[in-house]
C-alpha cells in the first residue's frame, strides 16, 4: 500500500510537473537541465526519500486514511481542496472587508491605547525616578532619626540622673512650713520629717561624690534638722517625764511612742548626741519606776500570806533538844496539815498560771490569805507581763535587736530584777515549806515556756536564776 501511494505521488508530481512548464520550458535554451553536482537536491534519490517520510506521516492523518480506503483520485482530491481554499480566502476578504469600518474603529481605539500607555509610561518613568529620590531622602531621613534617637537616649539619661540629684537636693516650701510651724503630733509634720531625712541622706551621699551643689542646700537643711531635733526631743521628753506622775498607766505613753518611733529613728541618723539623752533618760526613769511600783507590790502582797507557814521543827527528823520549862507549852499545829498538798497543786494548772495577778489591798478588805506560791505566781506574772511588753518596745522604738537589745532591757528592768532576787534569796534562806519551793520551781519553768512563746529571750538568765 505504501509503494503504491508512493507511485500515485511521484505521477502527480510529474504531471504537475509538466503542466506548470510555461514559458520557461518553451525556450530552446532552456531545456537542458543544469549540472549542479552535490549541489542538484532535484535528484529522484533525494525526492524519494523525503517524500517516504512525509507519506509516512500523512498515512497516519485520518482524511487520507478515509482516501485510500475510498479509493478518491488525488490529483481531483487536492484540486477540490485548493478551490475551497480559494472560497473560503474569498470569504474571509467579504467578511473583512464587511468588518472595515470596525477594524478600523478597534485599529483607531489601539491607537489611543497606545498613546495612553505610552503616556503611563512616562509617567510611571518620572514616578519611579521620583521614588529613586524619596528612597534616597527616606535613607537620609532613617539615618538622621538614628542619630537623633541616640541624642535623645542620652539627653533621657542624663534628664533622669539630673532630676534625681535635683529632686534629692531642692528643697520644697512644704517641707520648710512643716517642720517649722506643724506641731509634731500632726501627720504632715512626720510625712515631712521623712522627706527630710531622706534629703539630708541624699546631700551626705551626694557631699561624699564631690557634688558641689549640695553646698547651696546644706545651710537651709542644716536650720530645718536643728528645728527638727529641738521639737521631737520636747515631744518625747514630756511623754517621758508623763511617766512619772503617780496613779499613772504608763502603757498609755508607751503605746503613744510607738506610733512616732520614726522621731527616734531620725534622732539616730542626724543627732545621736540627742537619741542617746532621750535613751538614757528613759532607761532611768522607767527603771525607777519599774523598781518603786515591784517594790511596793512585793511588800503589799506579803502582807497577805497565810500566817501559819512551815517552820524549822515542823520537818521531819529534827530532834527536839529544847529544853521543856514549867511553862513551856507544846506546838498546837499539825504536820500533816502542813505538809499536804491539798489543792495548792492548782496555782500551776494552766488557767490559774496566766490568771490575773492579785491585788493586795482588795485580798486585805476581804481578808484573804493566800500561800507563799500563789504570791509568787503572781510577783512573777506581773514581772513576767511587764518584762515582754518592755522588750517588745525597746526593740520597736529603739531599732535594736540582738545583745544591744538585751543591754538596754537590763539597763532598764535589772534593778527589778535584782531586787527580787535578793527578797527571793532571803524568803528562801528561812523557808521550810517544801511544797511551797516546789510549786514555785514549776512555776519558774512554765513562765520560762511562756516568755520563749512570746519571743522574749532577755529573760532567760533571769529565770534561770530563779529557786
Amino acid at each position: 500500500m505504501a509503494a503504491a501511494a508512493r507511485e500515485l505521488v511521484l505521477r502527480a508530481g510529474t504531471s504537475d510537473m509538466e503542466e506548470e512548464e510555461g514559458p520557461l520550458a518553451g525556450g530552446p535554451g532552456l531545456q537542458e537541465p543544469l549540472q549542479l553536482g552535490e549541489l542538484d537536491i532535484t535528484s529522484d534519490e533525494f525526492i524519494l526519500d523525503e517524500v517516504d517520510v512525509h507519506i509516512q506521516a500523512n498515512l497516519e492523518d485520518e482524511l487520507v486514511k478515509e482516501a485510500l480506503k475510498t479509493g478518491v483520485d488525488l490529483r481531483h482530491y487536492s484540486k477540490q481542496v485548493e478551490l475551497e481554499l480559494q472560497q473560503i480566502e474569498q470569504k474571509s476578504i467579504r467578511d473583512y472587508i464587511q468588518e472595515s469600518e470596525n477594524i478600523a474603529s478597534l485599529h483607531n481605539q489601539i491607537t489611543a491605547c497606545d498613546a495612553v500607555l505610552e503616556r503611563m509610561e512616562q509617567m510611571l518613568g518620572a514616578f519611579q525616578s521620583d521614588l529613586s529620590s524619596i528612597s534616597s531622602e527616606i535613607r537620609t531621613l532613617q539615618e538622621q532619626s538614628g542619630a537623633m534617637n541616640i541624642r535623645l537616649r542620652n539627653r533621657q539619661a542624663v534628664r533622669g540622673k539630673l532630676g534625681e540629684l535635683v529632686d534629692g537636693l531642692v528643697v520644697p516650701s512644704a517641707l520648710v512650713t512643716a517642720i517649722l510651724e506643724a506641731p509634731v503630733t500632726e501627720p504632715r509634720f512626720l510625712e515631712q520629717l521623712q522627706e527630710l531625712d531622706a534629703k539630708a541622706a541624699a546631700v551626705r551621699e551626694q557631699e561624699a561624690r564631690g557634688t558641689a551643689a549640695c553646698a547651696d542646700v546644706r545651710g537651709v537643711l542644716d536650720r530645718l534638722r536643728v528645728k527638727a531635733v529641738t521639737k521631737i526631743r520636747e515631744f518625747i521628753l514630756q511623754k517621758i517625764y508623763s511617766f512619772r506622775k503617780p496613779m499613772t498607766n504608763y502603757q498609755i505613753p508607751q503605746t503613744a511612742l510607738l506610733k512616732y518611733r520614726f522621731f527616734y529613728q531620725f534622732l539616730l541618723g542626724n543627732e545621736r548626741a540627742t537619741a542617746k539623752e532621750i535613751r538614757d533618760e528613759y532607761v532611768e526613769t522607767l527603771s525607777k519606776i519599774y523598781l518603786s511600783y515591784y517594790r511596793s507590790y512585793l511588800g503589799r502582797l506579803m502582807k497577805v500570806q497565810y500566817e501559819e507557814v512551815a517552820e524549822k521543827d515542823d520537818l521531819m527528823g529534827v530532834e527536839d533538844t529544847a529544853k521543856k520549862g514549867f511553862f513551856s507549852k507544846p506546838s498546837l499545829r499539825s504536820r500533816n496539815t502542813i505538809f499536804t498538798l491539798g489543792t495548792r497543786g492548782s496555782v500551776i494548772s494552766p488557767t490559774e498560771l496566766e490568771a490575773p495577778i492579785l491585788v493586795p489591798h482588795t485580798a486585805q478588805r476581804g481578808e484573804q490569805r493566800y500561800p507563799f506560791e500563789a504570791l509568787f505566781r503572781s510577783q512573777h506574772y506581773a514581772l513576767l507581763d511587764n518584762s515582754c511588753r518592755e522588750y517588745l518596745f525597746i526593740c520597736e522604738f529603739f531599732v535594736v535587736s540582738g545583745p544591744a537589745a538585751h543591754d538596754l532591757f537590763h539597763a532598764v528592768m535589772g534593778r527589778t530584777l535584782s531586787m527580787t532576787l535578793k527578797h527571793l534569796d532571803s524568803y528562801l534562806a528561812d523557808c521550810y515549806d517544801a511544797i511551797a519551793v516546789f510549786l514555785c520551781i514549776h512555776i519558774v519553768l512554765r513562765f520560762r515556756n511562756i516568755a520563749a512563746k512570746r519571743d522574749v529571750p532577755a529573760l532567760d538568765r533571769s529565770l534561770n536564776s530563779g529557786p
